[in-house]
């Protein structure tokens, strides 16, 4: 048995104790003695104290790191990596003691890890399937063989002695034979294939085909198939991709295993509706993407009346294949909200089905109608009140003027209220009255909503995205950050995903991940004028000017593009042009930009105008006024004392 002091820690997720255990028995059939805690029952001050002191002593630490180290943003094992990061506080740079470890798909540049894991070199052993070699690197590292770099210090030159060439000769064989055994070993020229290991219990559900053989009854089977993917986001075991990716493979010719990798799931729901005046018929199947073999499939003929129930029985027969085993209380959170007439479905269908599409004032009055008809047909319809609050909410925000812009925000707020009344658990009318607070500058009273919807439906992407970009702007900018990467996770395809991060990162002054994400968005998107001259901005605060310039100018059309212009150049000295597009913006926008005049000044040193025009934005409940906590433009005014009491009056939540 070795010293205590050669002893390696193992700290996991629960979830990962078979991915650990694998791993541990590797390592101790080498004779390696490992710390690793299977206890299923974590705590007391007795144990605290025995894993500190493991961490103390131990002599390394292997992190393991996953999809489920992703999903929980609280944990002992966030609290072990803390203790054994504080250690290397103790330790030369050059000592190896980290040793993260990769159990599945996760991305390095993606994983929620202290920043001192990404300065060390990560290992990917999926599913904790351990290779002898990296048995052979942790006994090296034990041995003292490999654990010191040497440093290399400069020193004048000298007249080289014989004995010393012998020497430097001798350490250049040590290092060529490094070299080899390295290149033999790990065969650097060769490209290593990651295994698929998506999280176990992770699902996509696709859009079901409409077999009417009507193109109007689309919308039925694309609605059907939204509901039945909320449903399954209900079930807390579950990982569902949001509609947006998922639907983003709809009419195109792409194979199963690319989807599933493309959105990194261990299964697919697809399947058909076929729709007649007296029958639905819907015929579904669940596919595991890795061996592509048939999970579950089952076909429901159900008259028109009984389809309501169909999406809680396909959930439940999906979750039972997938292994998941539902508690008593999930069952009816799967119908939270929703209704038994069919009638009222079928127009809060059709209305869902144009809220994805509408583009002008027409269009989002249109689908108010459709959703006010599905509330008309069942009063107590708590899922349609959410959806046309929001829908209010944007249209008060977007199109109205005048009167009808308080008008709506007002209708907006009380159908939230209601949907929460006649259905206090659902997240939907949660989320619906924080945008509307939000809107109305309401931010503490806006930011306990967030946190019940994000705490009723942790698996919406949407309410996730929400929430976290609502954090960020409120100061939480690390809880903010790792909830919108979380809703990446969940909806890698969706632009707007991509877009509310690379806003919080760039209101996190995290400018170059800013940046990345934007990059990421326009992969997705590449005429995206948003991501152009926020890019732009990114470039602009972080100090690079010309490609600030080059970024900004791209899509000169964008309503935020005289923005970014103005304050570049002004910065490079082109005062004139600054003028023409502050000019530009103030005929396109009247007062309805306020905020954006205020950034524009505040970096000129104008402060006085600066703050006029916060003052007036305030008057005018303008939006942006959300930014103002944590905006960098408006640094140079942020001591001012009417800045100051400007923020006391907005009452950021503390």
């Amino acid at each position: 048995m070795t010293e205590p002091s050669h002893a390696v820690f193992l700290s996991y997720a629960s979830e990962d104790a078979p991915a650990a255990q694998r791993i541990d028995e590797a390592l101790r059939a080498a004779g390696i003695e490992v710390w690793f805690d299977k206890s299923e029952l974590r705590g007391g001050d007795v144990w605290d104290q025995k894993i500190r002191h493991q961490i103390h002593d131990c002599a390394l630490f292997i992190p393991i790191v996953s999809q489920h180290t992703q999903e929980r943003l609280e944990g002992y094992f966030r609290h072990e990596w803390k203790l054994a990061i504080e250690r290397t506080h103790h330790m030369a740079e050059q000592k190896a003691f980290l040793i993260p470890v990769v159990v599945d798909s996760t991305r390095d540049e993606e994983a929620f890890v202290p920043d001192a894991f990404r300065e060390v070199q990560w290992t990917r052993l999926p599913a904790g399937e351990t290779p002898p070699e990296f048995v052979a690197r942790i006994q090296k590292l034990l041995s003292g063989e490999s654990g010191h770099l040497p440093t290399m210090t400069q020193k004048p030159a000298a007249v080289t002695s014989r004995r010393s060439s012998r020497l430097i000769a001798a350490v250049l064989a040590v290092v060529l034979a490094a070299v080899a055994a390295y290149l033999i070993v790990e065969k650097p020229w060769t490209v290593k294939s990651v295994a698929f290991a998506p999280p176990p219990h992770s699902i996509a559900v696709l859009p079901f085909v409409n077999m009417s053989g009507d193109k109007e009854q689309e919308y039925f089977s694309d609605g059907l198939t939204e509901e039945l993917l909320n449903s399954l986001a209900r079930i807390n075991e579950l990982q569902v991709a949001a509609s947006t990716s998922s639907f983003s493979f709809k009419g195109k010719d792409t194979d199963l295993g690319t989807i599933a990798r493309k959105l990194n799931v261990a299964a697919l729901l697809e399947g058909s509706v076929r729709r007649s005046p007296h029958t639905v018929r819907v015929t579904a199947q669940l596919i595991n993407s890795a061996t592509g073999f048939h999970l579950w499939s089952e076909s429901y003929d159900r008259a028109p009346g009984d389809v309501l129930m169909l999406q809680t029985e396909i959930a439940n027969a999906v979750a039972s294949a997938l292994k998941v085993t539902l508690l008593s209380e999930v069952a009816p959170r799967l119908e939270l909200g929703e209704t038994r007439n069919p009638a009222a479905f079928d127009a809060y269908l059709r209305a869902y089905k144009a809220s994805v599409n509408y583009s002008s004032a027409a269009d989002v009055q249109a689908t108010i109608a459709m959703y006010t008809k599905a509330i008309e047909l069942d009063p107590h319809y708590a899922l349609a009140f959410a959806k046309r609050s929001i829908v209010l909410a944007r249209y008060a925000g977007e199109f109205a003027a005048g009167d009808a812009i308080r008008e709506n925000f007002d209708k907006a707020e009380a159908d939230a209220r209601q949907a929460m009344t006649l259905a206090p658990g659902l997240a939907e009318g949660h989320l619906a009255l924080a945008i509307v607070l939000e809107d109305q500058l309401e931010f503490a009273t806006a930011s306990k909503e967030h946190e019940k919807a994000v705490a009723l439906a942790p698996g919406n992407a949407q309410v996730i995205g929400n929430y976290g970009l609502f954090a960020v702007l409120m100061g939480r900018a690390t809880a903010g950050v790792a909830a919108l990467r979380r809703a990446v996770v969940l909806d890698p395809l969706n632009p707007g995903s991509h877009d509310r991060l690379g806003q919080a990162l760039l209101f996190a002054r995290q400018y170059d991940d800013a940046v990345s994400s934007y990059r990421d968005l326009l992969s997705l998107d590449p005429d995206s004028a948003r991501a152009h001259t926020l890019i732009g901005l990114a470039y602009y605060v972080r100090g690079n000017l010309q490609d600030a310039r080059s970024s900004c100018e791209r899509k000169p059309g964008y309503w935020q593009s005289p923005v970014c212009l103005s304050l570049v150049y002004n910065r490079l000295g082109r005062r004139a042009e600054a003028e023409a597009q502050l000019t530009k913006l103030k005929d396109a926008e009247g007062d309805g930009a306020a905020y954006q005049y205020a950034q524009i000044y505040a970096q000129r040193g104008n402060n006085a105008q600066a703050l006029e025009w916060l003052q007036t934005a305030l008057r005018l409940r303008d939006g942006g006024m959300e930014y103002l906590r944590v905006d960098p433009l408006l640094d140079p005014i942020r001591n001012e004392p009417r800045f100051q009491a400007l923020e006391r009056e907005l009452r950021f939540p503390q």
